[in-house]
């Protein structure tokens, strides 16, 4: 295994460790989240980086690279839900659209074919990243400096309609990548 598809398959486990500094509280359990979170942020970076400068991409890459992202996000949307940050019907749909497109990039497989990540993938990426880490940030703040705006209803109702725009973006992104792909589903 080369080191990009090597750093992929540790964002599973660093995914898996972030999920229980976000759901088990411990003391720095916030500042654990963070760092793991932003661990396997550079692990995404620097497999990227790898594999199209030096190591070449791989079929492997292609699909676990993905993959591993979304089951990094995942963990963070469902930690969110536990922590009451987004309501359960907007992880779903943020996880049906994952899902899904996975689902047509193994059709797609079967049938010779790789799919890359679109333009409007690639920005519901950045801003599920963002609003991710935006979260897992103020939640540090918080566990360092107990800032009071961060237990009003006012932060509680931006966070709520950011996850709102998130899973707008996410959704739409999902119909634009099938409408691109219907040739795939026609046969």
């Amino acid at each position: 295994m080369n080191p990009p598809n090597a750093l992929t398959v540790s964002r599973f486990a660093l995914a898996a460790v972030f999920m229980v500094c976000l759901s088990v509280s411990f003391p720095g359990a916030p500042l654990a989240a963070v760092i793991v979170f932003g661990v396997a942020a550079l692990t995404d970076a620097l497999d990227g980086h790898l594999a199209r400068n030096v190591y070449g991409c791989s079929s492997f890459g292609k699909l676990m690279d993905p993959l591993a992202d979304k089951v990094l996000t995942a963990a963070a949307f469902i930690g969110f839900v536990e922590l009451r940050i987004m309501p359960a019907w907007m992880v779903t749909l943020i996880l049906s659209r994952e899902m899904m497109v996975t689902g047509l990039r193994l059709l797609a497989i079967d049938k010779g074919l790789i799919l890359s990540a679109g333009s409007w993938g690639k920005h519901k990426t950045i801003w599920q990243m963002v609003f991710i880490s935006a979260v897992l940030l103020l939640r540090m703040v918080y566990w360092i400096y107990p800032w009071s705006f961060l237990e009003s209803e006012l932060y509680r109702q931006i966070l709520l309609w950011a996850g709102g725009i998130v899973t707008v973006l996410t959704v739409w992104s999902g119909i634009i990548y099938f409408r691109q792909n219907l040739s795939l589903l026609r046969n």
